[in-house]
């Protein structure tokens, strides 16, 4: 390899150890239960969200911040519009929350409800109440859609950006969008430049498929209603001898640090990792890619990572 090949490689390795080095994971009550002490697989300094699944107990994400807190973590649980019966509720869970588990953090979706279970139907409601002023919330995640959502059309996705984009002007939290999971960079990087075209300044944490069977992963998409992105995985999934092979999304980080460490435009700020096939193999991956422990692989747009399990 010459002088100017190597220097080019650990340029990029450098892009892609600083694209995923801050990266947040994410548990549900039901599997954190399954783990004994969140210090066997999860640093410190990583975020964990706690996602909010229909007909859960608001309860039990109370109860599960509050233990992750006692752990060392920054719990950052997900309040679901839709789930929400009123603004009584909403104003008792954050009490709650900042003082049992001084959560200062949280990520507002409109949740996968069919219709509202009462006065609230999508983020902009909740935020609207001020309540996470007066509570000291002082960062608010919100859900960012690069290929579309089937619940909402993408006129009504574009006016809601808007809206967001507004509203963070007015409010003391800092706002920060958080997308669905993707798994090719294309869609995510059209995606990217035009809401940045259209004048979007919130920052971008792209949401990445952790370690798991393309079987396991076409499953989550499906449920999900992950778009365009999905063909790259249904290609794969074609050869059925493939479906039980653990999938890592390595080309699709590679491809995402190059595009953040070269488009100056780029409002990509970092990465969320969905945990589909366990939050230990996701967290160990990202470690490990994180610390620069992988290799280049034959095609030289991906990598091999040194994992320690």
């Amino acid at each position: 390899m010459t002088s100017a090949a190597l220097a080019v490689e650990q340029d990029v390795r450098q892009d892609v150890i600083d694209f995923i080095s801050s990266f947040s994971l994410e548990t549900t009550p039901n599997s954190a239960a399954k783990i004994a002490s969140f210090a066997e697989y999860v640093r410190p300094e990583t975020p964990i969200y706690i996602t909010f699944l229909p007909g859960s107990s608001f309860d039990a994400t109370i109860a599960l911040a509050t233990r992750l807190r006692r752990e060392g973590f920054e719990p950052v649980p997900h309040l679901a519009a839709r789930s929400m019966p009123n603004r009584s509720f909403l104003e008792q869970g954050l009490q709650r929350l900042r003082g049992e588990a001084d959560v200062s953090r949280v990520l507002l979706i409109a949740g996968g409800m069919p219709a509202p279970l009462g006065d609230f139907a999508d983020s902009m409601q909740l935020l609207e109440t001020g309540l996470f002023d007066r509570y000291g919330i002082r960062s608010i995640g919100l859900a960012g859609h690069p290929e579309g959502s089937p619940d909402i059309s993408d006129d009504d996705i574009r006016a809601a950006l808007r809206w967001k984009n507004e509203f963070a002007r007015r409010t003391d939290a800092s706002l920060y969008l958080v997308t669905q999971f993707c798994f090719e960079a294309g869609p995510i990087v059209a995606w990217d430049k035009r809401i940045q075209a259209e004048g979007n300044k919130l920052p971008v944490y792209i949401g990445i498929p952790g370690l798991a069977t393309i079987k396991t992963l076409l499953g989550h998409a499906k449920a999900c209603g992950v778009g365009p992105s999905m063909r790259f995985l249904s290609r794969q999934a074609m050869n059925v001898a493939k479906l039980l092979t653990v999938a890592a999304p390595d080309r699709l980080v590679y491809d995402l640090a190059v595009y953040k460490a070269r488009d100056p435009a780029c409002g990509i700020a970092g990465v969320h990792m969905y945990p589909l096939g366990g939050l230990k193999k996701s967290a160990d991956w990202s470690y490990a890619v994180a610390d620069g422990r992988f290799d280049w692989n034959r095609s030289g747009n991906g990598f091999d990572v040194q994992t320690t399990s």
